[in-house]
């Protein structure tokens, strides 16, 4: 089973957080609570990690995964973004968003969408996720914490552990966290186009 964190949801235990950030170091799944619901977590170029995350997700290897970000200039080195791009991130992160860009070299190409070579990034506007990726010093690869066949994310850290603990190695439990998954926007094909509508507002993207 995995190992079970209980941090403090508006102020993390170093401690606490630089164990986590140890696990996922060493190569471990994480599941943690973001400013949307639970997500499925790891480091960026692990293909082993990849594939877990795959699995569970019942997905194949044109979805999408998200880089979260601890801010902008992170996301710059990872993205290619543009002036116009750039002021719509500046508007809307940190934030429940998750934006599609076309990924820079900085990127194993196993990360991205085989295609198109497009990720999806974010800034999550949580105080344990924004420590776990201070502590890590470098984004996290991420995919929303959906079962296969179910409308809503999971967002409780003792289901996700009774449920699919087996397949972790870590859940951290902050408490309460939202259910609903972030609202995706395709910045990569020139106009904003709307993907998932989710907790974000679409008013800043004029989609509403």
């Amino acid at each position: 089973m995995a190992e079970l964190l209980s941090i403090h949801p508006t102020d993390p235990q170093h401690r606490l957080v630089k164990q986590a950030a140890e696990i996922i170091r060493d190569g471990g799944l994480a599941a943690f609570p973001t400013d949307s619901a639970y997500a499925l977590g790891g480091q960026v170029g692990d293909a082993a990690l990849l594939d877990r995350i795959r699995r569970i997700r019942g997905v194949d290897e044109r979805h999408h995964f998200t880089l979260m970000c601890r801010d902008l200039s992170e996301i710059a080195t990872y993205a290619k973004v543009d002036n116009a791009q750039y002021r719509l991130l500046k508007a809307t992160t940190p934030g429940a968003y998750t934006f599609i860009l076309e990924g820079t070299k900085e990127l194993p190409r196993r990360v991205l969408h085989p295609k198109r070579k497009t990720i999806g990034l974010r800034v999550p506007d949580h105080p344990l996720v924004l420590a776990l990726l201070a502590e890590l010093d470098q984004p996290i690869l991420s995919s929303t914490l959906s079962l296969p066949g179910e409308a809503q994310p999971l967002c409780d850290a003792d289901e996700i552990e009774a449920r699919i603990g087996g397949q972790l190695d870590l859940v951290i439990d902050c408490g309460p966290c939202g259910a609903g998954a972030t609202t995706v926007i395709n910045l990569a094909a020139g106009a904003p186009e709307l993907i998932r509508a989710g907790k974000g507002s679409l008013m800043p993207f004029g989609l509403d």
